[in-house]
């Protein structure tokens, strides 16, 4: 090194030693150790101390992930993954939480069926604690409800014809007695404390012992820098948390510590805090290097994730190094697919579950659409959405990890084989389940997530099918949230893929942007699946300036020469009308006509005669008259010439 620099960085290191040996009584306290050392109520639970936080407690007094809400009602509330727990018990000695889900208190027929899931870096189940699973909409293989009355039974209908009842473990029931398979729409899992799990198996289940299980809650061990904690307490600190950046902190009376109260290592009577010593080598690399400016830009898209971890808490999904990810891939040795975003790779995480990595293209900026992303699935937990079980944000490289979907996606698979009805392609009993899947998944992002979450991209290839076609929809890049109030967004640009984009998006003429945006690229889709595009390529002679669901409409209203093919079961063709009707309704033009996920889900599941016929979209021509349109369209539906 230069002997002038050498000369600067000895005396700027003198000069921020000498500052750090100034008494902690001098420097500024910002009130962290009388504040988080005060005593916590929340909902009338005794004293609580960290890791939780909420209510008056600040969040520098807690870890990220142990919020309190409710702390004026009758119970504390804790959100893990998405879902609210009720807090019955916290034992600070053994680091552990009893907990029991707030959307199965008191009743086993929630709104959203979805199994328990925790963030594993946070928290743990107790190995003594056991599953129950609830089995819903369960039928007979031939679709009859189930014809016995079993004791473990309760009231759930998912469909008009359908049963629902509990069994212990995860093992699918086996009725003694009755010889035909049982298929049910939805199992989840749910654990139990071990006591009433025994009680459960020994006496004759009944609702009565079912709804106090779930009442009893469970129990989960944490971890929130359990053992530094302890040494900082031993020490006479409080436990708490640095925001900026985001670290443990022990709050002394003297002021905050990285570790205990007598962190700070004196060497010939000067100072030495760890904290400050990193800080003024920081200080003096970049004085010397002259390269603040691209730390200071870096260290700004670092905060802005540590904050959104922060914020988070055990909604945000564990972060990764840009190493780790070339672990997780095999140096990205088996590439699964790739877009204008970038490529998708298999990978195996430590533990062995197989996961899909998406990697970025290398962007710069401060990646407000990855964030986005990260930040609106995190807030997700449901069946049908896609798993995002980590993320890499190391300067300009970023990747996602998603949950592995063996059957990929569903535009993969939607005309491998020519027609929607050709052989080798999906079968109609199939594309309905995933239709029926997707729309619950959608329900839930718009009215069950504690954020209202718009898609604005729904379309095949963001649909992911996992071994047992369940589909789940992916890819929140260009997601927004909102409030469940909000009914209309302010203007945020055109977002979507042509084809499958709301007028209103692209014209604000047509309305304001709203989650009735997903239900009309939902029933583009929906279309899709049923096999309009392929009618237009095959039967149409109109010219191709023409929207194919113009055209398709226009078939279907004429019956010019489509038919169902002739070895279609009466059953499939029952549900491809019942996906064309509902894909005209979701593609009416004002957002207003479309009927909600709730209200498609019920067409769905309902009988086709229930199904009121959707007017034409008046984009693409006049509507024709109802009577016109019912008559002609039963007779295409019917396949008569």
């Amino acid at each position: 090194m230069h002997p002038k620099l050498n000369r600067r960085y000895f005396l700027l290191l003198i000069s921020l030693l000498l500052i750090q040996h100034v008494p902690g009584s001098l420097c500024q306290n910002g009130g962290e150790y009388e504040t988080c050392g005060a005593p916590f109520q929340c909902a009338g639970m005794g004293e609580i101390s960290y890791p939780f936080y909420g209510g008056n407690r600040p969040n520098y007094c807690g870890y990220p992930g142990f919020q309190l809400s409710n702390c004026q009602g009758d119970v504390p509330i804790l959100t893990i993954s998405s879902i609210r727990y009720r807090v019955l018990e916290i034992d600070n000695t053994g680091k552990t939480v009893r907990v029991a889900r707030e959307d199965l208190w008191n009743t086993t027929c929630p709104r959203f069926l979805y199994n328990t899931t925790l963030e594993e870096n946070i928290f743990l189940f107790l190995p003594n604690d056991q599953n129950i699973t609830l089995h819903y909409g369960c039928f007979t293989s031939s679709g009859q409800p189930i014809p016995l009355q079993l004791p473990s039974m309760f009231p759930c209908n998912v469909n008009r014809t359908s049963s629902s009842f509990f069994t212990l473990g995860g093992a699918f029931p086996s009725i003694p007695g009755f010889g035909a398979p049982i298929r049910c729409e939805t199992n989840i899992s749910v654990p139990v404390n071990e006591t009433a799990a025994r009680l459960l198996a020994v006496s004759s289940a009944s609702i009565v012992l079912l709804q106090d299980a779930l009442a009893s809650g469970f129990s989960l061990q944490w971890s929130a820098n359990n053992t530094a904690c302890e040494n900082c307490t031993q020490s006479g600190g409080v436990c708490g948390t640095n925001l900026d950046p985001l670290s443990f902190a022990c709050y002394c009376a003297n002021g905050p510590f990285s570790s205990t109260c007598n962190s700070a290592e004196t060497e010939n009577g000067v100072s030495l805090g760890i904290p400050s010593i990193i800080t003024s080598s920081i200080i003096i690399f970049c004085y010397l290097k002259r390269q603040c400016s691209s730390r200071e830009s870096i260290q700004e898209s670092n905060r802005k994730v540590e904050t959104f971890l922060l914020n988070h808490g055990s909604l945000a999904p564990k972060r990764y190094n840009y190493s780790e990810i070339k672990q997780i891939t095999k140096s990205f040795s088996d590439k699964l697919g790739q877009g204008g975003y970038g490529s998708v790779y298999k990978g195996v995480l430590p533990k062995g579950r197989l996961v899909a990595v998406k990697v970025l293209n290398e962007v710069k900026g401060s990646g407000k659409d990855f964030m986005n992303e990260v930040g609106s699935i995190s807030r997700t937990s449901h069946v049908n959405i896609v798993n995002l079980l980590g993320f890499c944000y190391e300067r300009n490289r970023r990747a996602l990890i998603y949950e592995f979907m063996p059957n990929k996606s569903l535009e993969k698979l939607m005309y491998k084989s020519g027609s929607p009805n050709s052989e080798g392609h999906l079968e109609w009993k199939t594309l309905y389940q995933i239709a029926v899947g997707v729309a619950q998944g959608l329900e839930y992002l718009h009215g069950g997530c504690n954020t209202r979450i718009i898609h604005f991209d729904i379309k095949p290839q963001n649909i992911l099918l996992d071994e047992d076609f369940c589909p789940k929809i992916s890819d929140f890049g260009l997601a927004k949230l909102c409030g469940k109030k909000q009914s209309i967004l302010s203007t945020i640009g055109t977002r979507g893929t042509i084809g499958y984009i709301a007028p209103e998006v692209f014209c604000r003429n047509f309305g304001g942007m709203s989650y009735k945006s997903d239900i009309y690229s939902y029933g583009m889709m929906v279309l899709e699946m049923a096999g309009a595009k392929k009618i237009v390529e095959v039967r149409s002679t109109k010219s191709s300036e023409n929207h194919f669901t113009d055209q398709v409409y226009e078939l279907i209203v004429v019956r010019e020469t489509m038919k169902f093919d002739e070895f279609m079961s009466s059953e499939d063709k029952e549900t491809a009308k019942k996906m064309f009707l509902v894909g005209f309704w979701c593609i009416q033009t004002t957002p207003s006509d479309r009927p909600s996920m709730t209200k498609v889900i019920e067409m769905l599941k309902g009988s086709l005669e229930s199904i009121e016929v959707p007017p034409k979209p008046f984009l693409f021509s006049p509507r024709m008259p109802t009577p016109y349109f019912s008559s002609s369209l039963s007779t295409y539906l019917d396949g008569e010439s």
